[in-house]
């Protein structure tokens, strides 16, 4: 597949604050995230990668990695995941992560470069976030949007997220408010159903669409 998602490293801060800076109107310090890979056991940051980028740098050189597990997800097939040379930062295209706060997965941040949204990649990160929630053993998945941003909470909707009440003037560049919303329990049967269906037909998507 042309996306590859990986775990973030401090190597690739700065390319996701450029992301960031272009995502959204208040940002996070470069200190911020590299506490957080540094510090925060309960963070978990991932940043996704489109191959394309990456084969320049590549060139033959770097072999698959047949001994990870890939991301996205377990419940797939399993691909082979080219290793990444750090230096090569360009082929960055978004980032995700969340915290583990007792036993919900709470996302933190997701975004995607502006030249690639459209693509179904913003749901990849969300579904990365969510096998990662069944990884760490969450028992949901929790996050806050922007009222306004409806396409975000369209997507939160597909993938079962319910809204649960508001936080008040809770963005400071505008003081818009934010819907709490979350998922059922992830261990429930109707949940995995779903979660699996869905990613299934995502990853073929982008499959054929490589």
């Amino acid at each position: 597949m042309r996306y590859i998602v990986e775990d973030m490293t401090m190597a690739d801060v700065p390319r996701v604050i450029e992301i960031e800076k272009l995502s959204y109107p208040a940002t996070w310090p470069p200190s911020a995230y590299r506490k957080e890979l540094q510090d925060n056991r309960w963070a978990h940051y991932i940043v996704l990668r489109d191959r394309t980028l990456l084969e320049p740098h590549v060139n033959g050189v770097h072999e698959p990695d047949r001994t990870r597990r890939p991301f996205p997800l377990s419940l797939l097939p399993s691909r082979t995941v080219v290793t990444i040379p750090p230096s090569h930062q360009a082929s960055i295209i978004g980032f995700a992560g969340l915290w583990l706060m007792v036993d919900e997965a709470h996302i933190t941040t997701i975004a995607v470069h502006p030249d690639f949204r459209g693509k179904g990649l913003g749901e990849l990160e969300l579904a990365t976030l969510i096998q990662t929630a069944y990884k760490i053993n969450a028992q949901r998945v929790t996050l806050e949007v922007r009222v306004s941003n409806y396409v975000a909470q369209g997507l939160y909707r597909k993938y079962g997220f319910r809204e649960e009440g508001k936080r008040p003037r809770y963005y400071s560049d505008n003081q818009e408010d934010a819907l709490i919303m979350s998922t059922e329990d992830l261990s429930s049967a109707s949940y995995k159903e779903r979660f699996e269906h869905l990613t299934t037909a995502l990853y073929q998507r982008l499959e054929a669409e490589s």
